[in-house]
């Protein structure tokens, strides 16, 4: 009896698809792309920030020269000069210890500009001018505030000094005597607040009411880190 040899059923062929490797390209392509579109976008935004001008709430001056220097009696009861602080912002304010409102209200604002500057306020001399030197003697100065801050610097001399200091930032004021020669309960005086920065030069003036945080984010930038 013959032996029929069969041959074994042929397994059917499935075709294999190949990977779509343009595709996966394609998106691999698409995702750097979109990467590099954010890291740019991110970089544009930090870029723009850094050299956006700083938007100051203070009045900008444009000082060509250096302010000019003087000297008046501190309320250390030495001559100081305004010289003698340089490498610091300087906050000048003129005003007298017998002001019933704008004086203590804007040394109150000081106050707290110099905690919300933290360690940068370091940097920052503010400097009292008293616009009645018949009454704020060196010693009246600095006890009226050291009830404020006891950084905070007074000055005090003649009239025609105090004048002089005080006209060429254009800061008015005015001292008028009673009959009997003793002078007037209350002064008529400019209440700003101006900022010399650490080269000498005037920057800012703060108007009278200037909240605190505008002023310390304002001396912050000028600053610097």
């Amino acid at each position: 009896m013959t032996d029929l040899m069969l041959d074994p059923p042929h397994a059917p062929q499935i075709a294999v698809q190949p990977a779509p490797v343009q595709a996966k390209n394609r998106w691999q392509r698409y995702g750097w792309l979109i990467g590099l579109l954010l890291i740019v976008g991110i970089g544009g935004t930090l870029l723009f920030t850094w050299l956006r001008p700083h938007p100051f709430h203070g009045l900008v001056l444009q000082s060509p020269d250096p302010a000019t220097d003087f000297t008046l009696t501190a309320s250390t009861g030495k001559p100081l000069s305004l010289s003698d602080f340089r490498g610091k912002m300087v906050l000048l304010y003129f005003g007298y210890t017998a002001c019933p409102d704008a004086c203590p209200l804007t040394l109150a604002d000081l106050t707290q500009t110099l905690q919300s500057l933290g360690k940068k306020a370091d940097q920052v001399q503010v400097i009292f001018i008293t616009v009645d030197p018949a009454h704020d003697t060196p010693q009246r100065l600095a006890q009226y505030l050291t009830a404020f801050n006891k950084t905070f610097l007074g000055m005090t001399g003649s009239p025609d000094a105090i004048s002089a200091a005080a006209t060429q930032f254009g800061i008015y004021f005015d001292a008028p005597t009673a009959q009997n020669g003793q002078a007037a309960a209350q002064v008529a005086h400019t209440s700003s607040v101006v900022v010399i920065d650490r080269a000498g030069y005037v920057r800012l003036l703060f108007p009278n009411g200037t909240p605190p945080a505008d002023m310390a984010d304002d001396l912050a930038y000028l600053i610097g880190r």
